[in-house]
């Protein structure tokens, strides 16, 4: 009897898992998404403070604070990073946004046209040059890697805007002119 009954709990066991394994899709929990953000911001459970974590049309959005600044994160359910954003301690109002995309396939020849370095070969100023090498430093760059170059002074921020395009992706820096540090950097 005792055999009986120990292959009877082992078959309904048994029956439980197959059942719990059949579901279709993988659904990540609020403290899986929680965990993914902090994962990416290289934080601690106790370094996070004013933890959120909302639902949002198939995704979720994180947002906590640590002793650096605070975090935002946009999660698909499937635990993959759609956006991040990071500010700066309060008193720099400094934000980096990053929208997080797939690697696409290069479709567009990488060598430059005649046309294309005439365009990258604008004039600028030495403060300007300077910021735009900062620029496209940050981003492991060279000034003949990129076209379409711009630069502009902010005055009221004293930040330089520096744009560019690489591959058909444009990219613009926020670079401080008194350090020609930069604060930003958005692709797209």
């Amino acid at each position: 009897m005792m055999v009986k009954r120990n292959s009877l709990i082992f078959l309904t066991a048994f029956g439980l898992l197959l059942t719990g394994c059949s579901k279709s899709g993988l659904e990540i929990t609020k403290s899986d998404i929680l965990e993914v953000a902090r994962d990416d911001a290289n934080a601690t459970k106790s370094e996070c403070e004013n933890v959120s974590i909302k639902e949002q049309k198939g995704s979720y959005i994180v947002s906590f604070n640590t002793n650096g600044g605070s975090y935002e994160y946009k999660i698909g359910k499937d635990g993959i990073i759609k956006e991040r954003s990071f500010k700066r301690g309060a008193k720099e109002e400094t934000t980096e946004t990053e929208k997080v995309e797939e690697p696409a396939k290069e479709e567009k020849s990488t060598t430059t046209t005649k046309k294309e370095e005439e365009k990258s070969s604008t004039s600028f100023d030495e403060s300007q040059q300077q910021a735009i090498n900062s620029a496209l430093a940050n981003s492991g760059l060279a000034q003949s890697d990129v076209s379409d170059i711009t630069c502009s002074l902010d005055s009221n921020t004293n930040q330089y805007t520096v744009t560019f395009v690489l591959n058909g992706v444009t990219t613009t820096a926020v670079v401080d002119a008194a350090t020609f540090t930069v604060i930003s950097t958005i692709l797209g």
